[in-house]
Protein backbone atom coordinates (compact mmCIF):
# COMPACT_ATOMS: atom_id res chain seq x y z
CA UNK A 1 0.00 0.00 0.00
CA UNK A 2 1.25 3.46 -0.86
CA UNK A 3 -0.12 6.85 0.22
CA UNK A 4 0.30 9.49 -2.46
CA UNK A 5 -0.31 13.23 -2.18
CA UNK A 6 -2.48 14.51 -5.01
CA UNK A 7 -0.46 17.17 -6.78
CA UNK A 8 0.14 18.58 -10.24
CA UNK A 9 0.18 15.92 -12.95
CA UNK A 10 -0.52 12.85 -10.81
CA UNK A 11 -2.55 10.38 -12.87
CA UNK A 12 -4.80 8.18 -10.75
CA UNK A 13 -6.10 4.80 -11.98
CA UNK A 14 -8.73 4.99 -14.71
CA UNK A 15 -9.75 3.08 -17.81
CA UNK A 16 -8.61 5.30 -20.69
CA UNK A 17 -9.99 4.88 -24.20
CA UNK A 18 -8.59 6.98 -27.05
CA UNK A 19 -10.93 7.26 -30.01
CA UNK A 20 -12.02 9.46 -32.92
CA UNK A 21 -15.15 11.59 -32.92
CA UNK A 22 -16.79 12.09 -36.31
CA UNK A 23 -18.73 15.30 -36.90
CA UNK A 24 -21.76 15.69 -39.13
CA UNK A 25 -19.74 17.92 -41.48
CA UNK A 26 -16.99 15.36 -41.99
CA UNK A 27 -14.26 16.25 -39.49
CA UNK A 28 -12.41 13.72 -37.33
CA UNK A 29 -11.62 14.83 -33.79
CA UNK A 30 -8.99 13.36 -31.47
CA UNK A 31 -10.70 12.25 -28.25
CA UNK A 32 -10.28 10.27 -25.04
CA UNK A 33 -12.70 8.86 -22.49
CA UNK A 34 -11.55 8.20 -18.92
CA UNK A 35 -13.74 5.89 -16.84
CA UNK A 36 -13.70 4.59 -13.26
CA UNK A 37 -12.01 1.21 -13.03
CA UNK A 38 -14.33 -1.70 -12.36
CA UNK A 39 -17.48 0.33 -11.74
CA UNK A 40 -20.00 2.36 -13.67
CA UNK A 41 -19.70 6.15 -13.63
CA UNK A 42 -22.43 8.15 -11.95
CA UNK A 43 -22.04 11.21 -14.19
CA UNK A 44 -20.15 12.36 -17.28
CA UNK A 45 -18.19 15.51 -18.07
CA UNK A 46 -17.90 16.50 -21.73
CA UNK A 47 -14.97 18.92 -21.73
CA UNK A 48 -14.68 21.92 -24.03
CA UNK A 49 -11.20 23.39 -23.91
CA UNK A 50 -9.94 27.00 -24.02
CA UNK A 51 -9.15 28.94 -27.19
CA UNK A 52 -6.90 26.88 -29.49
CA UNK A 53 -5.34 29.96 -31.08
CA UNK A 54 -4.03 30.85 -27.60
CA UNK A 55 -2.79 27.41 -26.58
CA UNK A 56 -6.03 25.71 -25.57
CA UNK A 57 -6.45 21.99 -26.27
CA UNK A 58 -7.76 18.83 -24.62
CA UNK A 59 -4.62 18.75 -22.43
CA UNK A 60 -5.28 22.20 -20.92
CA UNK A 61 -4.41 21.60 -17.31
CA UNK A 62 -7.80 21.76 -15.59
CA UNK A 63 -9.29 19.38 -18.17
CA UNK A 64 -6.29 17.05 -17.86
CA UNK A 65 -6.47 17.04 -14.07
CA UNK A 66 -10.20 16.36 -14.17
CA UNK A 67 -9.46 13.34 -16.36
CA UNK A 68 -6.54 12.26 -14.17
CA UNK A 69 -8.43 12.49 -10.88
CA UNK A 70 -12.20 12.48 -11.09
CA UNK A 71 -12.82 8.95 -12.43
CA UNK A 72 -10.97 7.60 -9.39
CA UNK A 73 -12.00 10.13 -6.76
CA UNK A 74 -15.61 10.82 -7.75
CA UNK A 75 -16.78 8.03 -10.13
CA UNK A 76 -17.11 10.54 -12.96
CA UNK A 77 -16.48 9.74 -16.63
CA UNK A 78 -14.44 12.44 -18.36
CA UNK A 79 -14.61 12.90 -22.13
CA UNK A 80 -12.04 15.25 -23.65
CA UNK A 81 -11.40 16.08 -27.30
CA UNK A 82 -9.58 18.53 -29.54
CA UNK A 83 -11.92 20.79 -31.46
CA UNK A 84 -11.37 21.05 -35.21
CA UNK A 85 -7.84 21.99 -36.23
CA UNK A 86 -6.54 21.66 -32.66
CA UNK A 87 -3.43 19.64 -31.86
CA UNK A 88 -2.29 18.02 -28.60
CA UNK A 89 0.19 15.24 -27.79
CA UNK A 90 -2.61 12.77 -28.58
CA UNK A 91 -2.84 14.05 -32.17
CA UNK A 92 -4.44 16.71 -34.35
CA UNK A 93 -8.10 16.97 -35.24
CA UNK A 94 -8.92 17.60 -38.88
CA UNK A 95 -10.35 20.88 -40.12
CA UNK A 96 -9.45 24.39 -39.01
CA UNK A 97 -10.43 26.78 -36.24
CA UNK A 98 -13.67 28.59 -37.09
CA UNK A 99 -14.02 31.09 -34.26
CA UNK A 100 -16.76 29.15 -32.50
CA UNK A 101 -19.03 28.74 -35.54
CA UNK A 102 -18.42 25.29 -37.06
CA UNK A 103 -17.30 24.13 -33.61
CA UNK A 104 -21.03 23.66 -33.03
CA UNK A 105 -20.68 20.38 -34.92
CA UNK A 106 -17.81 19.34 -32.65
CA UNK A 107 -19.89 19.82 -29.50
CA UNK A 108 -22.85 18.03 -31.05
CA UNK A 109 -20.65 15.08 -32.07
CA UNK A 110 -19.25 14.74 -28.56
CA UNK A 111 -22.69 14.81 -26.95
CA UNK A 112 -24.14 12.38 -29.48
CA UNK A 113 -21.26 9.95 -28.90
CA UNK A 114 -21.66 10.13 -25.12
CA UNK A 115 -25.38 9.43 -25.44
CA UNK A 116 -24.77 6.56 -27.88
CA UNK A 117 -22.41 4.96 -25.35
CA UNK A 118 -24.99 5.18 -22.58
CA UNK A 119 -22.82 7.46 -20.45
CA UNK A 120 -24.97 8.69 -17.55
CA UNK A 121 -25.93 12.21 -16.54
CA UNK A 122 -23.86 14.12 -19.12
CA UNK A 123 -22.73 17.67 -18.33
CA UNK A 124 -20.92 20.16 -20.54
CA UNK A 125 -17.79 21.52 -18.88
CA UNK A 126 -16.41 24.55 -20.69
CA UNK A 127 -13.38 26.64 -19.86
CA UNK A 128 -12.95 30.11 -21.41
CA UNK A 129 -13.60 29.58 -25.16
CA UNK A 130 -15.23 26.28 -24.24
CA UNK A 131 -17.83 28.19 -22.23
CA UNK A 132 -18.82 30.06 -25.38
CA UNK A 133 -19.53 26.76 -27.15
CA UNK A 134 -21.47 25.54 -24.12
CA UNK A 135 -23.60 28.67 -23.98
CA UNK A 136 -24.21 29.00 -27.72
CA UNK A 137 -24.88 25.36 -28.57
CA UNK A 138 -25.50 23.38 -25.38
CA UNK A 139 -28.93 24.70 -24.45
CA UNK A 140 -30.82 22.24 -26.68
CA UNK A 141 -28.54 19.23 -26.27
CA UNK A 142 -29.46 16.11 -24.23
CA UNK A 143 -27.31 17.10 -21.25
CA UNK A 144 -28.11 17.93 -17.63
CA UNK A 145 -26.61 21.39 -17.95
CA UNK A 146 -23.45 23.40 -18.34
CA UNK A 147 -20.58 24.27 -16.01
CA UNK A 148 -18.65 27.39 -17.03
CA UNK A 149 -15.07 27.96 -15.90
CA UNK A 150 -14.07 31.62 -16.29
CA UNK A 151 -16.52 32.55 -19.06
CA UNK A 152 -15.35 35.61 -21.05
CA UNK A 153 -18.64 36.16 -22.93
CA UNK A 154 -16.79 37.36 -26.03
CA UNK A 155 -18.85 35.39 -28.54
CA UNK A 156 -22.17 34.74 -26.79
CA UNK A 157 -25.06 37.17 -27.30
CA UNK A 158 -27.73 38.10 -24.78
CA UNK A 159 -30.26 36.35 -27.02
CA UNK A 160 -28.22 33.16 -26.84
CA UNK A 161 -28.07 33.42 -23.07
CA UNK A 162 -31.82 33.97 -22.88
CA UNK A 163 -32.43 30.59 -24.57
CA UNK A 164 -31.37 28.89 -21.34
CA UNK A 165 -34.54 30.22 -19.71
CA UNK A 166 -36.62 27.92 -21.90
CA UNK A 167 -34.99 24.59 -21.00
CA UNK A 168 -34.88 22.57 -17.80
CA UNK A 169 -31.10 22.60 -17.43
CA UNK A 170 -28.75 23.97 -14.80
CA UNK A 171 -26.18 26.58 -15.73
CA UNK A 172 -23.37 27.08 -13.22
CA UNK A 173 -20.65 29.71 -13.59
CA UNK A 174 -17.40 29.42 -11.63
CA UNK A 175 -16.00 32.94 -11.72
CA UNK A 176 -12.44 33.89 -10.65
CA UNK A 177 -12.13 37.00 -8.49
CA UNK A 178 -9.27 38.33 -10.64
CA UNK A 179 -10.42 37.13 -14.05
CA UNK A 180 -8.87 38.85 -17.07
CA UNK A 181 -12.18 39.20 -18.89
CA UNK A 182 -15.23 38.90 -16.61
CA UNK A 183 -14.93 39.49 -12.87
CA UNK A 184 -17.68 38.42 -10.45
CA UNK A 185 -19.57 41.74 -10.35
CA UNK A 186 -19.49 41.94 -14.14
CA UNK A 187 -20.59 38.32 -14.48
CA UNK A 188 -23.58 38.93 -12.20
CA UNK A 189 -24.75 41.69 -14.54
CA UNK A 190 -23.95 39.87 -17.77
CA UNK A 191 -25.73 36.66 -16.73
CA UNK A 192 -28.71 38.39 -15.13
CA UNK A 193 -30.76 37.54 -18.22
CA UNK A 194 -30.53 33.85 -17.24
CA UNK A 195 -33.06 33.52 -14.43
CA UNK A 196 -31.67 30.29 -12.91
CA UNK A 197 -27.97 31.05 -13.37
CA UNK A 198 -25.91 29.81 -10.43
CA UNK A 199 -22.79 31.91 -9.84
CA UNK A 200 -19.90 30.66 -7.71
CA UNK A 201 -17.21 33.26 -7.03
CA UNK A 202 -13.69 31.99 -6.33
CA UNK A 203 -11.72 34.27 -4.03
CA UNK A 204 -8.19 34.77 -5.34
CA UNK A 205 -9.01 32.93 -8.56
CA UNK A 206 -7.53 33.83 -11.94
CA UNK A 207 -8.54 32.97 -15.49
CA UNK A 208 -5.91 30.25 -15.89
CA UNK A 209 -6.58 28.60 -12.49
CA UNK A 210 -2.85 28.23 -11.79
CA UNK A 211 -1.76 26.39 -8.65
CA UNK A 212 -3.05 23.35 -6.78
CA UNK A 213 -5.24 25.42 -4.44
CA UNK A 214 -7.22 26.83 -7.38
CA UNK A 215 -7.37 23.47 -9.16
CA UNK A 216 -8.66 21.74 -6.03
CA UNK A 217 -11.33 24.42 -5.59
CA UNK A 218 -12.46 24.19 -9.21
CA UNK A 219 -12.60 20.39 -9.23
CA UNK A 220 -14.48 20.44 -5.93
CA UNK A 221 -17.07 22.85 -7.33
CA UNK A 222 -17.49 20.66 -10.41
CA UNK A 223 -18.02 17.56 -8.27
CA UNK A 224 -20.44 19.50 -6.05
CA UNK A 225 -22.62 19.96 -9.13
CA UNK A 226 -22.42 16.49 -10.72
CA UNK A 227 -21.80 14.10 -7.80
CA UNK A 228 -21.86 15.89 -4.44
CA UNK A 229 -21.78 12.59 -2.53
CA UNK A 230 -18.09 12.30 -3.50
CA UNK A 231 -17.12 15.41 -1.51
CA UNK A 232 -14.84 16.35 0.05
CA UNK A 233 -12.18 15.38 -2.45
CA UNK A 234 -9.16 13.96 -0.63
CA UNK A 235 -5.71 15.56 -0.78
CA UNK A 236 -4.02 12.16 -0.74
CA UNK A 237 -4.91 8.59 -1.69
CA UNK A 238 -3.72 5.13 -0.67
CA UNK A 239 -3.20 2.82 -3.65
CA UNK A 240 -2.09 -0.78 -3.59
Amino acid sequence: MQTIEIRSSLELPAERKPFILHTSDGESLIAELALPVGKAPVATLICLHPLPTHGGFMESHVMRKASNRLPYLADIAVLRFNTRGTESPQGKSTGSFDGGVSEQFDLEAAVAWAVSQGLPNPWLLGWSFGTELTLKYGWNQPVRGGILLAPPLHRTSQAELERWNHVDKRLVGIIPEHDDYLKPDEAAVAFSVVRKFEQINVEGGKHLWVGEEQVYRVLSEIVKVVNPAALPLPSSVTIG
